[in-house]
Formats: structure tokens, C-alpha cells, sequence
């Protein structure tokens, strides 16, 4: 190690800790740590390897430090976010981008030098009094294609813990790599905080994204959303990294959809907030590999994909016994699991829609609670906040698929992308080809809002790829890759598009909750050819008698054909007028590529010309 750098961490590390930096033999590192120390000056360091014991310091000193406490089930713990920082903070998240770089209007971004200006200054003194944790994860498996190396630097143990629940242990691979290849750093310090050791400073909060250094800065702030710099941020960085190298990074689940003779089939899939992402990733009798993000790559001309992740961090609003077994039973076992501003009463935690009566009072993120009680800013405050979080380990789940750790990842055969749609997209449709998939399904995704979360029902978001706000590079870009991607693949993965939220003129759903456990069995069956289908003017959709049969097979339920000619007409004018939508958005962005705009307007076209032919609203027999 450099004798500067060690002169100044001698004096703040014990000879462990030391050792420990030391012996990975990067400079790059050691000059990211003694900046850290030399900005923040907290009282000491504490660097920690892949050892169970420092795993398990971490857990403690969150709990010693008051930042999580005990529940009654062994291993649970609860953790309490300040009123103001319930969730990821859009305002205040910004990319720093050096004087000349312009990603576009959509990306929120500052001047390079003056926002390394002002979270520094943040940052000076900020951990004062505290220890300073050093550690190591691993996106993706370690020693694979897909993993990237990460280090972060906290003054928050139970953001230490959270990682160490929702990542690989990544210190062993940076000392295998021996200062060899590039790695993503963040930074983040807690802030002043309140007696419930809950950061303070709302008004002070940062969450800066360095994408000239891959590094990611947060201040003032300890949701997880804003400080465990390995999920979203990360992301950002690893959507710019996929972009340079030629793959993919997505915000996608990760599952194994049971077929035939005991064959597995898997699928990634992006879906945009409330719209079944981690009810699809989850559902029974599948497989699941993740539920948020994932990395696509090319081998021997096959696209192959891991879960970054080994954990979840999940909305827990709405988990109940019989919607959500598998989760269920992890929650109310015993082992780790961090339970985020719910309400606690002795020693148990209650969240919104669990499917049992909740106390009307308790502790919760604002303290000691009771019904009607209110919050700072004079709103009443619900028992539990509707971003109410978990955080579990994969491997306590009973469906982890047991390809969840391969290096190489899994064979990908199908792409499904699926937004809240009220009255325009069948229930499932497959795509005429990569192109048209890419194109129609994931660079059209939307979403409808919801009265309950926005107070206008029916707007729709749009929302590519479900990836819009963590895109750090310009969307044409963004398209372009995937449509280049899917072209070096010898056989692309088929496309597919779901909608659970079709609903009937009296305004009741179409389909039942599980009833998405047919569309991904019909999905599977595509992909292998096992049934045929049927030519729409938006892509193919099932025939009856196949869907009559695995509603039988799957659900033990009768699907009749009145149902089935409801949810599958073409409903040619809500579809057109989808297609003007996007088509306006996209003629507004300079970098569009051209075969964007020719899709859409041969799928018009088709629309167009079956109106002229059927009328407006067309059954599939009419197909």
C-alpha cells in the first residue's frame, strides 16, 4: 500500500482491518477509503471481509446502535426510516455530468463540478462520532461474466446489513482480482439523526450518481431505496457499463416457468410499478431466480441472464398467506429478515393488507402511534406506510431455482413485458418477431394510474422497458442496443406481451389474480412450439381450446368462450390510438431509431385495414 495512504489509515483502523485492505492490493481502492476518512472523519474504520464473522458484526452493531431492534421471532429485526425519506427520492437524485455531456431533458442532472461541490460538503465531518464500514459485494455470481465488483463505504450498519441479506460477498473476488478491472463505489453517510437514529435532515438530502467514476453518493438520507447503492443506482451505472460492453441490464424478474416432461423455460420480464412484476417472478409451482434486476448477455450466440441479486427488498403492502405463500412463510419463520416501517406491537410486526386485524396503536415511522394520529406535515398516518418494506433472503425461499448461483446463468427463452392496461391489450399476444417485440411491446410499455396511489384513474405513464428512470443513457441509444442485442443472437428468445388489468364496460377485471399463471404457461408452450396460435395485427394470440385446457390443467377451472372472446377481441380504436401516443413520443426524440417509427406504422397500417374489414371491436374467430 501506498506509504501515504497507510500513514493515514493506521492511525483510524485496527491491524485487522488494516491487513485486511492492505492485502486486496488496489490503489485504487485504498485512495477511495482514505478520501472517505479524510471527508467524513468518522472516529474509526472497520473493514470487513466475506467472513460470518464480520457479517454478523454488521447485524449486531445495527442492532447496538439502534438503527434496527428485535422482534419476537429469532433473527427478525425492525427498522424505522425518518417521515420524510418513506422512499426513493426523485428530486434529489441527479447524475453529475462533466461540462459538454447532455443525456437529455428526461434524465434529472447537474453540472459535474458543482455537485461534487455541494455533497462534499455534506459529507465534511459527517461521520463524526461513528465507526466507518468498508465492504465488499458482488453484483451478479462472483467469478462469472456477469459479476462487477462493488465497494461501499457507510456509517449506517444496518445499510451494511441490508447488503449483506440482498448481495454476494464480493471481498474474496477483489482480492482475486488483485487491483485488475474496474469496480462501482458508494459512498453514503446517515446525517444528523432524530432520537430513533433515523436521519434528520430531509432538506439536506442528496443521492449523486458520478458516471465518469461509476460511483454513487448519498447524504442525509437511510432508506434503502436511496443508500443501498448496489440496487437502483447501481442500475444506472450498469446500464452505461452494458452499453460500452455490448449487453443488456434491465430491470426485470428472473423465473422458471414448469413445462411438459419436467422442463424448465426460463423468462425475464419488465414490468412497471403495480403491475405484477413480484406477483409474476413468484408465482406457485414456478421457480424463481429474482425479482428486479437483471443482466443479459451473449454466449455462443445464446442470451443467458442472472439475477444480480440474493436477496429482495420488497413492498410489503398487500403480502398475505393465501396471495402470497411462499413469502408469507418466510416472514413468519425464524431466520433473518428486516422488517422496514411497519407497525410494531409486542414484538410483532403488521403492515397494510396482511389479511388480519391490525392494532389501533403501536410504534411505527412516526414513533408511538394511534389511530388518527398525524404526521409533521398535519397528514393523518396510516399504521404502516403503503412503501412498508422486507428484506429477505432468496435462499429462504422453498421455490429458489437451483440454477440461481450457475456462473453462466440461465438459457433465456422468452422476453415478457406487462403494464396496467383498463381497455386496450388482449391478456397475453407474442410478437411477430425480436423487432416488433422490442419495438410494440417493450419501447410501448405503459401504465394506467390508479386513484388510490394518484387520484386520477386511467392516466397513462409511459415507461419503456420499465426502465425510463434509470436510464443514464439517451433512449434511442437504449433501443438500439436491444435491437442489436436480439440480432447476435442465433435463435432470439420469443417476445411477449401480458395484461392482468383488462377490464369489462361495467369497469369489473376481466381475469381472476392467478389467472396470469395461464399466460405464462401459454408463454412457455410458445416457446417451444408445443401449441399454435393466432394472427392478430399486434402479434399471435392463443386459440381457445388451449386456453380451455390449461385453466383446467393449472387453475382447476373452467374457462368458457364468452370469457375468451371478451378478453381477446382486438379493440382496434383504443389500439390505435396507443399507437399515436408513441409514435408522438418517439418523434420527439432526436435519436430514434428509424425502424421504431416503420414498426409502428406497418402495425397501424394492420390495425387500420381490420377495422376496414371487421368493424371496431373484432372476436378472435373473426381473425
Amino acid at each position: 500500500m501506498n506509504e501515504q495512504f497507510a500513514e493515514v489509515l493506521k492511525n483510524k483502523m485496527d491491524a485487522s482491518s488494516f491487513a485486511k485492505l492492505d492485502a486486496l492490493g488496489n490503489d485504487k481502492l485504498c485512495a477511495f477509503v482514505v478520501d472517505a476518512v479524510g471527508l467524513c472523519r468518522p472516529d474509526k474504520v472497520k473493514v470487513c471481509d466475506d467472513s460470518p464473522a464480520d457479517i454478523a458484526f454488521c447485524r449486531q452493531l445495527a442492532i447496538d446502535n439502534r438503527e434496527e431492534r428485535s422482534l419476537e421471532v429469532k433473527g427478525h429485526t425492525a427498522h424505522f426510516d425518518g417521515y420524510f425519506d418513506q422512499g426513493r427520492d426523485k428530486e434529489v437524485t441527479k447524475y453529475l455530468l462533466p461540462k459538454g455531456m447532455d443525456l437529455g431533458e428526461r434524465l434529472n442532472s447537474m453540472d459535474r463540478d458543482e455537485g461534487l461541490k455541494e455533497i462534499r460538503g455534506f459529507f465534511a465531518g459527517a461521520m463524526k462520532g461513528r465507526t466507518m464500514l468498508v465492504r465488499f459485494f458482488c453484483l451478479g455470481p462472483t467469478n462469472s461474466a456477469f459479476s462487477i465488483s462493488c465497494a461501499q463505504i457507510t456509517d449506517s450498519a444496518y445499510v451494511a446489513h441490508s447488503e449483506d441479506m440482498l448481495y454476494r460477498p464480493g471481498y474474496e473476488q477483489f482480492k482475486r482480482l488483485g487491483g485488475k478491472g474496474g469496480f462501482f463505489r458508494f459512498l453514503h453517510a446517515t446525517g444528523k439523526v432524530d432520537e430513533r437514529m433515523a436521519s434528520a435532515e430531509p432538506d439536506k438530502k442528496r443521492i449523486y450518481i458520478d458516471i465518469t467514476e461509476d460511483m454513487v453518493m448519498s447524504v442525509n438520507t437511510q432508506y434503502a431505496g436511496n443508500t443501498v447503492g448496489l440496487k437502483k443506482l447501481a442500475l444506472r451505472l450498469a446500464i452505461r457499463r452494458a452499453d460500452r460492453e455490448g449487453w443488456l441490464a434491465e430491470h426485470m424478474f428472473l423465473m422458471g416457468s414448469r413445462g411438459p416432461g419436467g422442463r424448465v423455460t426460463y423468462f425475464v420480464g419488465a414490468f412497471p410499478s403495480a403491475c405484477g412484476k413480484t406477483s409474476t417472478a413468484m408465482l406457485p409451482g414456478e421457480t424463481i431466480l429474482g425479482d428486479d434486476i437483471a443482466y443479459l448477455r451473449l454466449m455462443d450466440g445464446q442470451m443467458r441472464a442472472v439475477n444480480v441479486e440474493a436477496g429482495i427488498f420488497g413492498i410489503i403492502a398487500d403480502v398475505s398467506a393465501k396471495g402470497d405463500p411462499l413469502i408469507w412463510d418466510v416472514l413468519h419463520t425464524p431466520g433473518e429478515v428486516i422488517f422496514g416501517n411497519v407497525l410494531i406491537k409486542d414484538g410483532k410486526p403488521y403492515w397494510l393488507g396482511m389479511g388480519e386485524e391490525i392494532p389501533s396503536e403501536g410504534e411505527n415511522f412516526i414513533g408511538r402511534w394511534a389511530k388518527g394520529a398525524k404526521g409533521p406535515d398535519g397528514k393523518e398516518v396510516p399504521p404502516a406506510h403503503k412503501n412498508a418494506r422486507y428484506t429477505i433472503r432468496l435462499r429462504d425461499l422453498a421455490n429458489l431455482d437451483p440454477n440461481f448461483e450457475d456462473p453462466q446463468g440461465v438459457p433465456v427463452g422468452g422476453v415478457i413485458y406487462g403494464g396496467r392496461d383498463s381497455d386496450t391489450s388482449v391478456p397475453v399476444t407474442e410478437s411477430f418477431d425480436w423487432v416488433h417485440g422490442v419495438v410494440t411491446m417493450g419501447a410501448a410499455l405503459e401504465s394506467e394510474t390508479t386513484s388510490a396511489t394518484l387520484g386520477a384513474e386511467g392516466v397513462r405513464t409511459f415507461d419503456l422497458m420499465s426502465n425510463l428512470q434509470f436510464l443514464a443513457i439517451p433512449i434511442g441509444k437504449y433501443i438500439q442496443n436491444h435491437l442489436d442485442f436480439g440480432a447476435a443472437v442465433k435463435a432470439p428468445p420469443k417476445i411477449f406481451n401480458t395484461n392482468y388489468f383488462l377490464k369489462s364496460e361495467e369497469g369489473k377485471y376481466l381475469n381472476g389474480m392467478l389467472d396470469k399463471s395461464v399466460w405464462v404457461k401459454w408463454a412457455e408452450l410458445r416457446t417451444h412450439g408445443d401449441v399454435q396460435a393466432i394472427e392478430g395485427p399486434c402479434g399471435r394470440i392463443p386459440k381457445y381450446e388451449d386456453l380451455k385446457k390449461l385453466f383446467q390443467q393449472v387453475l382447476k377451472k373452467d374457462y368458457t368462450e364468452a370469457q375468451y372472446r371478451e378478453q381477446f377481441q382486438i379493440r382496434v380504436p383504443e389500439l390505435l390510438a396507443k399507437i399515436a401516443r408513441i409514435e408522438k413520443i418517439y418523434r420527439g426524440e432526436a435519436d430514434t431509431p428509424k425502424v421504431v417509427l416503420d414498426t409502428l406504422a406497418a402495425q397501424r397500417e394492420r390495425l387500420e385495414a381490420l377495422r376496414k374489414a371487421k368493424g371496431d371491436y373484432v372476436p378472435p374467430s373473426d381473425l
